[in-house]
């Protein structure tokens, strides 16, 4: 599973959400009639079991259940960000019981990027990272999107995560085919 986004607040009292894009084609990815598979992290906003939208428990309410899928009725742009409405969501109550939903696609049925300096993020996870000397260090936990750049989430071999940036100069060889990722780090940065 590929994520191409995440619900963020709701966005008025009509069901719609904030969509924090994590996919560099959001023209392709979010278009009406689009569906997407639904992960509810572990780290999350809402509850690990079946989420329950405010009020639930008051006479006439009844407990909200993320579903596996979601599709997308309508998207539009504002300030970077997308504001959707998704079918079957149409109050603000349930768009919070979506808060911090990860919304994926089947990476099996993505084309693979025209450029080779370009990669999908389901395709770095579980590579391991090392120096050019061979030194290894971990393997990639997972692609973080940051404003400034891409980070490597890095499962450090001793234990614990680090951030890498990934930029060219710190990562000059992405080794698809070898199942490796050699970096140039800059002293210290696995200490932070």
């Amino acid at each position: 599973m590929l994520v191409v986004g995440q619900i963020g607040k709701p966005h008025g009292i009509r069901g719609e959400v904030t969509v924090v894009v994590r996919t560099d084609e959001p023209e392709e990815r979010f278009t009406a009639g689009s569906v997407f598979i639904t992960e509810v992290p572990r780290d999350r906003r809402v509850s690990a079991g079946p989420a329950a939208a405010p009020g639930a428990g008051l006479p006439g309410s009844e407990k909200f259940e993320v579903p596996k899928e979601l599709v997308l009725e309508s998207i539009r742009w504002h300030q970077g960000r997308g504001i959707a409405v998704f079918e079957g969501i149409h109050d603000r109550n349930v768009a919070e019981a979506l808060k911090g939903v990860f919304l994926q696609v089947d990476s099996s049925e993505l084309t693979p990027p025209d450029d080779p300096e370009e990669f999908h993020d389901h395709q770095l996870v579980g590579l391991r990272v090392e120096s050019a000397d061979g030194t290894e260090h971990g393997t990639v936990q997972r692609i973080e999107h940051a404003p400034a750049s891409d980070l490597i989430v890095l499962a450090k071999k001793g234990g614990g995560t680090a951030l890498i940036p990934f930029v060219i100069a710190i990562v000059p060889i992405v080794d698809l085919r070898g199942g490796r990722i050699v970096v140039d780090l800059p002293e210290g940065l696995l200490d932070l």
